[in-house]
């Protein structure tokens, strides 16, 4: 029996064939996207016409790879990005683009909510959780003040992930994962946060989609599309969810205190609890789980671009990048560098820039600045999961997953900095493989068969135990200095304006 899973991400859709019976991959494709040029700064956009042509290019690629074992798909699932706001007229059509993350041209609304309501104190007495600039929140009162023509005709709101499930079921719905990631949820209680939607508008609560049930599904696949697709019309689809909770999934985060990390355009940690994680410091963001448990989130958004700008500046390939990396010892010989290029996530500092600390003659040097880099994204991962400690979480073991993880110096780099062994786990394809496996619960429990998240998460994922990296008690030792220097310049250079 095989379950297929898609995942919307920034740069591309991917899908990937997951064949339960024997627990692995008989599929898998990408169909890149693109971004809309020429906007000003601090917006990013894709039209979401795209996605469903990336999905109808991606599945009938993975499709025509079974060589004729189409007959054996079961059920779809679908990931999306965290940040992705599809706007539908009343005749389904799409009004406008969809700000993804790293759009900050919402800033002054986000403000503007959390004045409203006391600041992050006030928002997480309400919801839980407080919605910030990557908030769906923030983008609904931008809309309502900035295009109110787009928002008065908007008769439903769907997320990147609901949108396309609603484009293969005929069916609008959601869950309370992808429902948390709009900053509109009372994450305590699952329901949309009737406080906050009176605030940016009383017609809101109107144009959201129920939210359902993680583990059923949204509905069968449009009889059209399946005769396209040459698949029996009774394919189920999943609820869906949010790319990290999914990552968590194929990582095999699934039981109280487990923690993964997921290295890709972006760098997320999550912890699983069995209540709300909630961080009155505003920095893990809590969330509801595509599990029925809750989520702590962290994420960097400079994991993937900080060695990009130092391989784009050298000319190096991948490869000459962690060579170089791997040529200098651990601290970089005192090079520390912020590696803010885009603003970050954790910490919060949306217009942030880079700081290369530290120069002497000596590490003044192309491989000192590979290393610095390399570290400073790692160090950022630590200071998110020094948060993670700081709510409870103290994992035995820290699951990787995405493409980041293949470097063994970069797996060894986060051991040191974490303090605790790190375990890639046997897929690589992250959240797509989450978005299989939640389709497969989901489909088994309609069947009336028992399948829970647990135990099909024992099953499919295991741990890389050849590539498991154990922390070295020295070089952690000299990293929790270092993240404490990191953290010192930040604090000092931030509230000055100089970051």
């Amino acid at each position: 029996m095989h379950f297929l899973g898609i995942e919307i991400g920034h740069g591309g859709t991917r899908a990937v064939v997951l064949d339960l019976e024997s627990a692995v991959i008989r599929a898998e494709a990408w169909v890149p996207h693109d971004w809309i040029e020429g906007l000003p700064a601090g917006y990013r956009e894709q039209n979401p016409a795209q996605w469903i042509d990336a999905v109808d290019r991606a599945v009938r690629q993975c499709l025509a790879a079974l060589e004729g074992q189409k007959e054996l798909l079961a059920a779809i699932g679908i990931a999306g990005p965290q940040r992705g706001l599809v706007l539908l007229d009343e005749a389904n059509r799409i009004i406008r683009p969809t700000k993804l993350a790293g759009d900050i041209s919402v800033k002054r609304q986000a403000n503007e909510i959390a004045r409203a309501f006391g600041g992050a104190p006030g928002l997480i007495e309400i919801a839980g959780q407080a919605p910030g600039v990557e908030s769906a929140a923030a983008e609904c009162l931008w809309l309502k003040q900035h295009e109110p023509y787009h928002f008065q005709r908007a008769a439903s709101l769907l997320t990147a992930q609901d949108f396309i499930a609603y484009w293969l079921t005929g069916e609008r719905a959601t869950e309370a994962g992808s429902a948390s990631g709009t900053g509109l949820l009372d994450i305590r209680t699952r329901k949309w946060s009737a406080e906050l939607l009176d605030f940016i508008d009383p017609q809101l609560a109107s144009l959201l989609p129920p939210v359902g049930a993680s583990d059923q599904p949204r509905g069968l696949l449009r009889p059209a599309l399946a005769r396209e697709w040459g698949v029996s019309d009774r394919v189920q689809v999943g609820a869906g969810s949010a790319a990290p909770m999914l990552a968590a999934l194929a990582a095999g985060c699934v039981t109280n205190g487990t923690v993964a990390v997921e290295l890709g355009s972006a760098g997320v940690i999550v912890g699983v609890g069995d209540s709300p994680v909630i961080d009155y410091r505003g920095e893990i963001t809590p969330l509801c789980n595509a599990t029925g448990s809750w989520l702590g989130l962290g994420t960097t958004t400079n994991t993937a671009v900080a060695p990009e700008v130092m391989r784009r500046h050298y000319g190096w390939s991948m490869e000459q990048f962690e060579a170089m990396v791997a040529s200098v010892s651990p601290g970089a010989d005192g090079l520390l560098l912020l590696p803010y290029f885009t603003g970050e996530s954790i910490p919060r500092l949306p217009d942030g820039t880079g700081v290369l600390h530290g120069i002497t003659p000596g590490n003044f040097t192309p491989a000192h600045m590979a290393r610095a880099a390399a570290e400073g994204v790692a160090l950022g991962l630590g200071y998110a999961m020094s948060r993670l400690r700081d709510l409870g979480f103290d994992p035995p073991e820290i699951r990787l997953l995405g493409p980041g993880v293949v470097s063994p110096v970069t797996r060894q780099m986060l051991a040191d900095v974490f303090g605790a062994p790190v375990v890639p786990v046997s897929s690589r394809q992250g959240a797509a493989v989450g978005a299989a496996m939640q389709a497969a619960v989901a489909f088994f429990h309609q069947s009336g068969e028992s399948l829970g998240f647990e135990e099909i998460a024992s099953y499919l994922v295991a741990g890389d135990s050849e590539s498991r990296c154990d922390p070295d008690p020295q070089a952690h030792e000299m990293y929790q200095e270092l993240m404490s220097r990191q953290q010192y310049l930040v604090d000092t250079l931030h509230p000055a304006g100089f970051l």
